[in-house]
């Protein structure tokens, strides 16, 4: 019997969960132990390992393009995941169970700061609503086996997480790892690093194992039914994260910006007040730590990365 069973452990978070847990007494599934957009073999997984608590990371995921093209799959594919992983939850007996949403389920024309009462008022951002509405309803259906079954699940959204084991496609991919990886081929090619826009738009950004500490107090502790957005409330400029990537890069070129580019929405800030108000001590990795962890991987790891 596992007391963790961990899906989607090959990923930025599942990694950083085992990281943190270690191999004893928990299971890491990837997609070789199963294809869990088929109910049998993701129960018989269940039924093997018995867990007692359910740490869901697993989800089909793509790039902007991919998205936008391939929506209907992508819809299909995390909805069959997530209803077989919570069913053979549910019929495993599992005590406790928390699954995994982004800021991209949140509407489209949301206000701001990004607030867990908004989830359900309005369709997300069309280019890639396939994925957007499969994630959100793990939300709606969490809370419908809570209504029938007293099922213990329950969700969390993290906002901006970056880390080890990212994504550092060049293309479609997030701000963090895109960037680790364009500063290090222009160094390589001894170039200039182009920066779009003029640096000024803010964000939040939060370390992978961020991440990980929240979701195994969530684990423990997290008693309400809402969704919970895990973010540090820290804004900070993109002019400022690309001079820290080159500095940690150790990159000897010039950055310039295109000021012709458009820099996008000044701002996508997260409300943390429930965050707070649950645990106001905790402590996030300042950005200059968590670039320079990123860095160290990538190179170490590189050219054997998602890309």
């Amino acid at each position: 019997m596992a007391r963790y069973l961990v899906t989607g452990s090959a990923g930025m978070l599942g990694s950083s969960l085992r990281r943190l847990l270690g191999d004893e007494g928990a299971v890491y599934l990837t997609r070789e132990d199963a294809d869990l957009t088929n109910f049998e073999a993701t129960a018989a997984l269940f039924r093997t390992h018995k867990p007692e608590f359910v740490i869901h990371c697993a989800a089909v995921v793509g790039g902007i393009g991919s998205n936008s093209i391939h929506s209907g799959e992508y819809f299909r594919n995390n909805i069959l995941i997530n209803l077989n992983v919570l069913e053979a939850a549910r019929l495993a007996g599992v005590k406790r169970l928390i699954s995994f949403m982004s800021t991209c389920v949140f509407p489209d024309k949301t206000p701001y700061p990004l607030n867990e009462q908004n989830l359900h008022n309005g369709a997300p951002h069309p280019s890639n609503f396939g994925y957007a509405y499969a994630k959100r309803m793990l939300e709606v259906q969490s809370a419908a086996y809570r209504k029938e079954w007293n099922c213990d699940f329950i969700v969390a959204i993290p906002t901006n997480m970056y880390g080890p084991h990212d994504d550092f496609a060049l293309e479609g991919g997030h701000v963090i790892p895109s960037l680790i990886h364009r500063t290090f081929l222009r160094q390589q090619a001894g170039e200039d690093l182009l920066a779009w826009g003029t640096g000024s738009p803010l964000r939040e950004f939060v370390y992978v194992d961020d991440i990980a500490r929240l979701t195994l107090w969530a684990l423990e502790n997290y008693r309400e039914e809402d969704a919970i957005i895990f973010s540090s409330g820290i804004e900070r400029s993109i002019k400022e994260l690309v001079e820290i990537v080159a500095d940690k890069m150790k990159f000897t070129g010039k950055i310039v910006w295109d000021s012709t580019k458009p820099d996008g929405q000044f701002r996508k800030p997260s409300d943390t007040t429930k965050l707070r108000r649950l645990l106001p001590d905790f402590q996030f990795t300042p950005l200059d730590e968590g670039i320079e962890k990123s860095v160290a991987w990538f190179k170490a790891n590189y050219p054997n990365i998602r890309q």
